[in-house]
């Protein structure tokens, strides 16, 4: 563990290996994005890609790389954070490694938001705002059933995923009431896509995030760690604990419901991104730097495979991350049930 110094007689404890980890993660996030802008109809090489972003481009490298494809891979590297850091804060907020906003009813609520947008006939902008809204209503509701002196873990995880299956029915019933056109439109967006993306989805999400990370971080970085070896250890050592979690779960809903808003429930990518980031560092804590840019590099290289790997048929990312966060999901089961914790 170094310690590296800052102004003002402030320190903070770095893990190497974490810092390598998550800045490896970054490395490779950004490295695949740049290669997916790259490939398409009309390839490019990574330095004719770095050079249009730079502004030394062709007007027609300028239009293909600024306006088709660098806001598609902007949406996905931020949603991809977003859905991991919101992941990393309610796994550790419930003290469960199946803890995720799509387990916990979170992104239902967002859902159901949605789809009541889009059954009123509202537009791309008025589905995203239901989508927000739905997800932080679900977020209050949750935590006011929740509460009873305190926030409990297994309470959250148990009101979740009653939420969770009551608001999958209402999700149903209300694309049964939607029109044709609306319904295949609020079905693809229901299974989490990059498809069209542009700057107007990007910009909002980069904007939250700007305020949101820094605050998570600072308010609640170091507190986390003592939270997870016990609230009587924690309130010894003055930490408000249930201030501090009531700012996870806030902070948690918004990532998760803005997520939402920018490219739809994406599945798993929340639930897996922490738990990889985890045992790459080998450190124990929630590893919110880590876990954001594996889910980063996750959602990019899902959406790059999603486009490439299947023909002509190009895939929703939701779909290949669903698949593949399924397949983790039971293996996780099956590693908790060996270890007698379920």
């Amino acid at each position: 563990m170094s310690v590296i110094r800052l102004p003002g007689d402030r320190s903070v404890r770095v893990n190497p290996r974490t810092l390598a980890v998550a800045t490896g993660c970054a490395l490779l996030a950004l490295a695949a994005g740049v290669l997916t802008v790259g490939d398409g109809d009309y390839p490019m090489s990574p330095a004719e890609v770095l050079r249009t972003i730079a502004g030394a481009g062709t007007p027609a490298q300028d239009f293909i790389v600024n306006e088709l494809r660098l806001p598609r891979v902007v949406t996905a590297l931020l949603v991809g954070s977003a859905l991991a850091l919101a992941g990393a804060l309610f796994q550790s907020l419930v003290r469960n490694p199946l803890g995720s906003p799509d387990i916990l009813g979170f992104t239902q609520g967002a859902a159901t938001g949605a789809l009541v947008v889009v059954v009123a006939g509202g537009g791309s902008l008025a589905l995203s705002g239901g989508a927000v809204l739905g997800g932080v209503l679900t977020g209050v509701v949750i935590y006011a059933l929740a509460w009873r002196g305190g926030l409990h873990g297994q309470r959250l995880v148990l009101i979740g995923i009653g939420a969770a299956a009551i608001l999958t029915g209402v999700n149903g019933y209300l694309l049964t009431r939607a029109q044709h056109m609306e319904a295949a439109r609020a079905v693809l967006w229901l299974t989490g896509s990059l498809d069209g993306r542009g700057w107007d989805d990007a910009l909002p999400l980069l904007a939250a995030m700007a305020v949101l990370v820094p605050a998570v971080l600072l308010c609640c970085g170091r507190a986390l760690h003592v939270i997870e070896m016990g609230d009587d250890l924690a309130r010894g050592l003055g930490i408000r604990v249930e201030r501090v979690r009531l700012i996870m779960l806030a902070a948690a809903v918004l990532l998760a419901s803005l997520a939402a808003a920018a490219a739809g429930p994406v599945a798993f990518v929340a639930l897996v991104a922490p738990q990889v980031a985890k045992r790459m560092t080998g450190a124990s804590g929630p590893n919110l730097v880590a876990s954001m840019c594996t889910g980063a590099g996750l959602l990019v290289a899902a959406d790059w495979a999603a486009q490439r790997l299947f023909g002509e048929r190009l895939l929703p990312v939701g779909v290949l991350t669903g698949v593949l966060g399924g397949g983790y999901l039971v293996w996780l089961l099956a590693v908790e049930r060996r270890a007698g914790r379920i």
